[in-house]
């Protein structure tokens, strides 16, 4: 009888031990899986990126999204799905997996960025400046005159140029030949009827960037506006030089030089 119990205690036992072990054991399997899951996504990732400064958007986008459905809490690949639909410009897709990269993520400051930027590109004007007002705030963004000279030109674009003038001049101390702070404070003083405050700006602009087309075409504006024509005659031609012929652009550098 005692042997009988012991028996039944011993197969009790080893029912407990094995009860305790397996889910133990599951667990380890499940976490090891994940890790090879966490592990592949990150090359998926990177064969992603390495396509996106390709321009192959197409063969990024697979890998990104092989890399979501292996990992879909990992910030970093939402942020490079955002930037790679932004490039096919397919903005409602980017501004979800910024978004996403963000709330994985609140210091994903450069995320918060992008975020900001795909506002800009579809004229969320306001959307933006909230972004970029968070953004100018965190003492740790290595890169703050991005968000400043980003101010600026959402300012620019509603009319406000007192402020998008003093936006782009904090961008402009933080990095003085910051091309897009540059243009931007040029642009804006010609919206004011500016052309001798817009001038040194330009010039300076041309002198960083010779082969932006915009650069030259703004200058010939601010040199039409001092009157000193045979400058803005140099400009508007070298604008035809660089600009795609088809362009807005070209268009109205041949309407400024009277020709066809």
């Amino acid at each position: 009888m005692m042997r009988q119990n012991g028996n039944q205690w011993s197969e009790m036992g080893w029912l407990l031990v094995v009860t305790l072990v397996l889910p133990f054991f599951f667990g380890a399997c499940g976490g090891h899986q994940v890790q090879q899951n966490e592990q592949l996504s990150v090359a998926k990732r990177e064969i992603g990126e390495a396509y996106m400064r390709q321009g192959n958007y197409t063969a990024a986008l697979r890998e990104l999204m092989d890399a979501e459905k292996l990992n879909p809490r990992d910030p970093l690949v939402h942020d490079a799905l955002g930037l790679c639909y932004m490039a096919r410009k397919r903005m409602p897709e980017a501004i979800t997996h910024f978004k996403r990269a963000v709330e994985l993520k609140p210091s994903f400051t450069a995320a918060r960025n992008n975020l900001g930027a795909a506002y800009l590109a579809i004229e969320e004007w306001d959307a933006a400046i909230e972004i970029f007002q968070e953004i100018k705030q965190d003492v740790l963004y290595a890169t703050p005159q991005f968000a400043y000279s980003n101010l600026g030109y959402a300012y620019y674009q509603k009319q406000d140029f007192a402020t998008a003038i003093e936006y782009y001049r904090e961008a402009l101390k933080l990095q003085a030949d910051l091309l897009n702070a540059l243009v931007g404070m040029g642009r804006t003083h010609l919206a004011l009827n500016q052309g001798r405050q817009a001038l040194p700006y330009l010039e300076q602009a041309r002198r960083t960037s010779p082969k932006v087309a915009e650069v030259h075409f703004l200058l010939g504006e601010a040199y039409l506006l001092t009157g000193q024509n045979p400058q803005a005659r140099v400009a508007y031609e070298t604008t035809l030089e660089l600009a795609p012929r088809d362009s807005d652009l070209a268009l109205k550098a041949r309407q400024r030089l009277g020709i066809q």
